[in-house]
Order: structure tokens, then C-alpha cells, then sequence
């Protein structure tokens, strides 16, 4: 199987393009796959094995040793290092500040970009991260680039949070994706841009229906 008939999400944090990802997903019947989650889940091992993200020496010296895979139980996606399933330590604060420190080493990149495209060689795929269309999915017959302003994304992150009973400040939470922001669209490995032929949807005044509904409408017209 080609990678052709697939579905490539980029965009920044906090836009929501792992839950608009999952509901195209259902609705087309094809695998969905957290990109994200799979750096996510190196930045757990640097935190586990006290390496400093920023260190790319001492990543690469070790990187190795590191084994992301995925899978599904009852639908839902999993994600384990190294045999442990790691998917309910990868959304707290810090281990997104690592993911996306780590995620700037070319090494780190190839690594997790080779498996990827394994996956979409082996079935239809909806994927989302920050250089799926550009890097990993180059011939996706749809790609989307999903934003929001990040006063929209911290007010949903703010509240996904509170829903959970976690303490946090809006005022930190705003600061924190303005500047991976900043890191993504500076880092000099697969910089966090749209691909040439994406669609731009700002999901700031849409719901996440309308969101959905508007990539389903898209890749059925193609």
C-alpha cells in the first residue's frame, strides 16, 4: 500500500488536532496516529534517564535504546516505551515542554518520521503533528493546517485542565504555548509550517463538528 490515501494534520498546540483527528477518523474508517504522542512518549524516556532535552549529544548517544511503538486496544491508541505503556504520562505540562525541545534533533526525527511512514504504508491513515504534510505524509491526498489564536488554545487548555481538577494559571498556560510556538517555527530540523498545497482551517470560531465536517467534506471531494 502506497501513502497517497491518507490524511496529513499540521498545526501548532493546543489547536486540536488530535480530537479533530480521531472524529475524521470514525467517520472515514481509517487508523488514526498521535504523532505527537510518540514524541511525547521520548520526551518521558530524557525524563526517566535525567537527560536534558536540549542536549542532542546525549540523545543521540543513547537513542538507541529507545523503542516507540503503537498500538490499539478497543480503538483507542496506545503508545509504549520500550514494552511500557507510557500514554497516561505523556499530556502533563512537562512532558510537553520536553517533546518539543527534544523534537528539534534531527536524529529524534528520523527516527520517529521511519516509523511513521511504516505505519501508512501498511494502512489508511489520518495523521497529526507538526511536519506531516511537509516531511512525513509529502504525498497525502488531503493535508490540513489546523490553527487558532493561542488566546483561544490556552482558554481550551485552561479549561480541558480545570475539568480534570489540576491547578494551573492561564496566564502560565498562554505564556507556555507562545513560546513553543516560537520553538516550533524556529527549530532548524522540519520547521512547524503548511505544506504548499495544505488547506489553512482557524479553528478559533468553529466548532469542533464544523472542523470535522469540513475535512470529511474535503477528502471525499478528492
Amino acid at each position: 500500500m502506497n501513502m497517497t490515501d491518507s490524511i496529513a494534520i499540521d498545526g501548532p498546540a493546543g489547536a486540536g488536532k488530535s480530537t479533530i483527528a480521531k472524529m475524521v477518523a470514525r467517520e472515514l474508517d481509517m487508523i488514526y496516529v498521535d504523532t505527537g504522542a510518540m514524541y511525547r512518549a521520548v520526551a518521558v524516556w530524557t525524563c526517566d534517564e535525567g537527560i536534558v532535552p536540549e542536549d542532542e549529544c546525549a540523545v543521540s548517544e543513547k537513542l538507541d535504546k529507545v523503542d516507540v511503538t503503537i498500538s490499539y486496544h478497543d480503538g483507542q491508541q496506545r503508545v509504549l516505551l520500550n514494552g511500557d505503556d507510557v500514554t497516561d504520562r505523556l499530556r502533563d505540562e512537562e512532558t510537553g515542554r520536553r517533546a518539543s525541545l527534544v523534537s528539534k534533533h534531527s536524529c529524534v526525527r528520523k527516527k520517529l518520521v521511519d516509523l511513521q511512514q511504516k505505519l501508512a504504508r501498511e494502512a489508511r491513515v489520518i495523521m497529526d503533528g507538526r511536519d506531516i504534510g511537509t516531511k512525513v505524509l509529502p504525498d497525502a491526498i488531503l493535508k490540513i493546517f489546523l490553527t487558532a489564536s493561542p488566546e483561544v488554545r490556552a482558554d481550551r487548555r485552561f479549561a480541558e485542565l480545570k475539568e480534570k481538577g489540576i491547578d494551573c494559571e492561564y496566564d502560565k498556560i498562554l505564556a507556555d504555548i507562545k513560546e513553543r510556538d516560537r520553538s516550533d517555527e524556529t527549530r532548524k530540523v522540519s520547521p512547524l509550517k503548511p505544506a504548499d498545497d495544505s488547506v489553512i482551517l482557524d479553528s478559533s470560531d468553529m466548532t469542533q463538528d464544523e472542523v470535522a465536517g469540513q475535512i470529511i467534506k474535503l477528502y471525499r471531494s478528492r
